[in-house]
C-alpha cells in the first residue's frame, strides 16, 4: 500500500501562478488555515516563460466580461489585482500559461531555506512536477534524494503531484486524456515509493473518458500495447487479477481537476478595432478555473470517488478536489462529494492567502 497524504487543515492551494515564487510559498506556509502548500508545476529545466504570451485574467462568471489587465505573472506578481471592486464576488480566471519558468532544482532550494524558520505546524509540501516519463522518473530520483538528505532534511513532509493536465502546452495534450500515454506514465512511477505521489488530472466530461482513466489505473491499458478491441480476449475477472499489483497501487492521491481547455475571452471593451478580438495574446484560448468550472469539478470528484470505492484496488485513493471554490460552502460541498481535501487557484490569485482563513472562519473551523 502506498504512502498516506496527510493534510491538515484539509485546505491547500494548487499549482498556480501564485505559488511560483519563494515569497508565495512563504505566505502560504504561515497561514494557519492550510495544511498543505502545493508548488507551481516545474520542469527539471524550467519552461520557457513568455510575458507577452503567457498570461492570466478575472472575469465575471455571469457576463463573461474580463475585470482586470491580464497578468503577465513574472515571479513578483501580486497575489491580487487592485483594479477588481471588492465586491465583485465569485470571479473566474482564464489562462493561457505554462508551468513555471523555475526549475525543479530552485524550488528544492526554496524549500530547504525554509528549514530555519519551519512554521509552527508543520505542513505537506506537495511538489508538482511534469515532463516525459524519463523526466518524471528523474524527478522523482532528485526529490526523493532530497527527502533523505542528511545534509540538508526538508523540515516538511513531502509528496510529489504529476501534472498530467495543463491544456495550454502547444502539441502536447494532457496526457490524461490519453489511457495509453497515462499508462506510459504510471509505468515510469516507483513501486516501492516512501514519499505519496499523485496526479492531477482535466476534468472529463463523459462517461467514456471515467473508463478510460480507470481503466489505465487497474492496468488494462499497456503503455506497449493498443487497447483491447472487440475481438480480443476479455480480460481476467476481478477476482483472477485481484491479487496482481495494478498501477494506481503506486498512487497515494488524485487532483481532480484542472482548467477547462479551449476556453476564450472576448476584449469587448477595446476600442483599437470594431471587431473585438481575444483579451489574452495570439489566439487567447486557454484554459478556464473558478466558479464556472465548479459544477462540473464536483461531478469529477464525486464520480471518481464512487468508482474507486467500488473496486478495493482503487479505494484506497484520496481526491484532492479542485474546481472553483472561494468560500465555505464551496469548500462544505466539495467535501461531501468526496473530497479529502479542498485546493483553491483562483480565489488564491483574487483574494490572496486571506481566502483561506475567510474559508476557516465561514465553517467555524468545523473540518
Amino acid at each position: 500500500m502506498p504512502p498516506k497524504l496527510h493534510i491538515h487543515p484539509p485546505l491547500l492551494n494548487t499549482a498556480s501562478p501564485w505559488s511560483t515564487s519563494r515569497a508565495h510559498l512563504a505566505a502560504l506556509l504561515r497561514c494557519p488555515s492550510l495544511g498543505a502548500v502545493t508548488t507551481r508545476t516545474s520542469l527539471l529545466s524550467g519552461f520557457p516563460h513568455d510575458p507577452s504570451r503567457h498570461r492570466y485574467a478575472f472575469f465575471d462568471p455571469a457576463a463573461g466580461a474580463p475585470l482586470s489587465v491580464p497578468g503577465n505573472n513574472n515571479n513578483n506578481n501580486n497575489t491580487s489585482s487592485s483594479n477588481i471592486p471588492t465586491d465583485k464576488l465569485p470571479l473566474a480566471s482564464l489562462n493561457t500559461l505554462g508551468y513555471s519558468p523555475l526549475p525543479l532544482s530552485e524550488y528544492l532550494s526554496i524549500i530547504s531555506s525554509f528549514t530555519h524558520s519551519p512554521p509552527s505546524s508543520p505542513k505537506t509540501i506537495i511538489i508538482s512536477i511534469t515532463g516525459s516519463p524519463s523526466q518524471i522518473s528523474s524527478s522523482y530520483a532528485l526529490i526523493s534524494s532530497f527527502s533523505h538528505s542528511p545534509q540538508s532534511p526538508s523540515p516538511f513532509p513531502l509528496a510529489i503531484e504529476i501534472n498530467l493536465s495543463c491544456p495550454n502546452i502547444p502539441d502536447l495534450p494532457p496526457p490524461a486524456y490519453s489511457p495509453a500515454s497515462l499508462a506510459t506514465y504510471l509505468a515510469a512511477l516507483p513501486t516501492d515509493s516512501d514519499i505519496p505521489i499523485g496526479i492531477k488530472i482535466p476534468p472529463y466530461t463523459h462517461a467514456g473518458q471515467f473508463d478510460d482513466f480507470v481503466s489505465a489505473l487497474l492496468g488494462s491499458h499497456s503503455p506497449s500495447s493498443p487497447p483491447p478491441s472487440s475481438s480480443s480476449s476479455p480480460p481476467p475477472s476481478t477476482s483472477t487479477s485481484s491479487s496482481i499489483p495494478v498501477p494506481a497501487s503506486k498512487l497515494s492521491f488524485i487532483t481532480a481537476t484542472n482548467t477547462l481547455g479551449s476556453s476564450l475571452l472576448i476584449d469587448t471593451a477595446s476600442s483599437s478595432s470594431t471587431s473585438p478580438g481575444p483579451l489574452l495574446p495570439d489566439a487567447g484560448i486557454g484554459g478556464m478555473a473558478g466558479p464556472p468550472l465548479h459544477p462540473l469539478a464536483l461531478g469529477n470528484v464525486s464520480i471518481l470517488r464512487r468508482r474507486f470505492d467500488a473496486d478495493p484496488r482503487l479505494a484506497h485513493l484520496d481526491i484532492i478536489g479542485v474546481g472553483g471554490v472561494y468560500d465555505g460552502q464551496g469548500y462544505k460541498r466539495m467535501r461531501s462529494v468526496g473530497a479529502m481535501a479542498v485546493g483553491i487557484a483562483t480565489a488564491l490569485g483574487r483574494q490572496g492567502v486571506d481566502v483561506f482563513t475567510s474559508i476557516e472562519k465561514d465553517i467555524n473551523s468545523a473540518w
